[in-house]
Order: C-alpha cells, then structure tokens, then sequence
C-alpha cells in the first residue's frame, strides 16, 4: 500500500516475478509490465460487435496476431481471443457497457502474468521444453499459440525475430520462469 497526496491508503498490483531479472548465454528473462488481459470468446457472428469495441478486427487465422497502438489481440482459438493492454486500461468495463449477449469477454488481469524471453538464443530455451517448432519460417513474428513449456500451460507470442512473450497463470509463474532459468543455463 501507499499513501497518496490526500493520505489515504491505495492498493498497488504486486506481480508475482516483480524484481526478477536473469540474463546468461544470449537469452535474457524479465517479467512483463502488468496490464489489462481480456480474454473473448466471440463466434463469427459476434465478431463485428468485437471489432466496434476494440477499433479493428479480430484475428480470423489460427496462430496469429493484430495489434494496434497498445492492444495487441491473438488467436487462441476458433472462437477465443487474448487482448492484452497497458494496465489500467478501460477494455473490461467497455465490454462490461456494452453488455453484448453475442460475445464474452472476461478480465483476466489478475489471473495472468508473463515473461519476456529475449536474445539471439531465446529459441533455444523455450525448445527446451515447448514441441512446437519455433523456427522464423513456422513460427514467424507475429505468431500467437496456446502450448505447454515444461508441466505448464502457457501462451507464447513471438514479438520479435528474437523475442518472445511468454503468458501463464501467476500460480504457475515460479514454475515457468525457474523452468526458463534451468533452460537458459543449459543452452
């Protein structure tokens, strides 16, 4: 908690990885910034009222992503989509106004936490533990996939030719970074 200018007390998001930060043999690990995740569940036919509430159109191909500004959308799924936006972004209660039966959209803000694994050998470390193919030509810039590393449920978005972010529920954050960790001195 911290005391703002009129000295009341106000609570402050407290990410489960804040303060980690490991960098070995081309690969860097570090927690993402928090922000707003929502998850939509939207059927063709609600996919129009998706896109007047977000400002562009959902993803309409399996492993892929549209980001615009801040927002950055991915397929998960024939029906299923992860929105992530800087935190304190006004996505859930807009959806919430909305009140739209055609579509759900849920606030997972809380539920979420990601790693960003950067470097020449990013690659490497996620291999260690993920079966996709993570090549440029399979999995190009762009690319959005719910998969495992390790035991955990994860969902991976490659950001750039050599960095990736890496989703996953706070509850198996430990696992999943100390998993990154263990890959990263081995490679």
């Amino acid at each position: 908690m911290s005391k703002s200018a009129s000295n009341t007390m106000t609570a402050m998001r407290v990410g489960p990885l804040d303060g980690l930060l490991f960098a070995s043999n081309g690969i860097s690990l570090t927690p993402a910034p928090s922000g707003t995740r929502l998850v939509i569940r939207a059927r063709a036919e609600a996919q129009a009222e998706a896109k007047k509430l977000l400002g562009f159109a959902l993803p309409t191909k399996p492993k892929t992503s549209i980001i615009k500004g801040d927002v950055h959308c991915l397929w998960i799924g024939p029906d299923e989509f992860l929105v992530i936006d800087v935190d304190g972004s006004g996505l859930p209660a807009k959806f919430e106004k909305a009140g739209n039966g055609k579509l759900a959209a849920i606030d997972v803000s809380h539920r979420n936490t990601a790693i960003i694994v950067s470097g020449p050998n990013a690659v490497d470390a996620l291999n260690s533990g993920c079966p996709q193919d993570l090549s440029l030509e399979a999995f190009p810039v762009g690319a959005a996939s719910r998969t495992i590393l390790g035991k955990a449920e994860m969902i991976l978005y490659r950001t750039s030719e050599a960095e990736f972010r890496v989703e996953c529920w706070r509850s198996f954050s430990d696992y999943v970074w100390k998993y990154l960790v263990d890959a990263v001195k081995s490679v």
